[in-house]
């Protein structure tokens, strides 16, 4: 599996203009694979507890080490002002750039329900809306 997503990337790197996204599990193994070989970004996706916190700094930690250029995490599934709060606080107290916020939105598990894609289910809603800002964020700064 590790092979054909090098394949994959290694093809995209070779393509002007391309971008490719990558969506891998929450685990450092693909990191240790050479998928990352032709990253330009890595971003790192937590919730604003402690424990996904944290998981998430190990794994920015691991892509600086492997010298990706941009690494920042993006908080999912933010409730209130207070969560954005504590993830900017921790991301603060750790050196982390934050290259969005993603608020929590029941139209994901109801898009999931649905057996539909979130921007199938419910494209104007607000976690689908949040997602395509920050993707147009990463498309255009590079």
């Amino acid at each position: 599996m590790h092979a054909t997503v090098r394949s994959v990337i290694e093809q995209s790197a070779r393509e002007p203009g391309q971008v490719c996204i990558l969506d891998t599990e929450a685990s450092p193994e693909h990191l240790s694979r050479g998928t990352t070989r032709y990253a330009d970004a890595m971003f790192c996706i937590v919730e604003p507890y402690y424990k996904s916190l944290e998981t998430g700094r190990r794994m920015a930690a691991l892509g600086a080490d492997l010298g990706i250029g941009r690494v920042a995490l993006i908080a999912n599934k933010v409730r209130d002002e207070r969560e954005t709060a504590a993830v900017k606080t921790f991301a603060g107290r750790n050196g982390l750039e934050i290259a969005g916020v993603v608020p929590f939105d029941e139209t994901m598990p109801e898009s999931e329900r649905a057996e539909t894609s979130p921007l199938d289910h419910a494209p104007d809603s607000p976690a689908v809306r949040a997602i395509g800002a920050i993707a147009e964020e990463v498309v255009r700064d590079g």
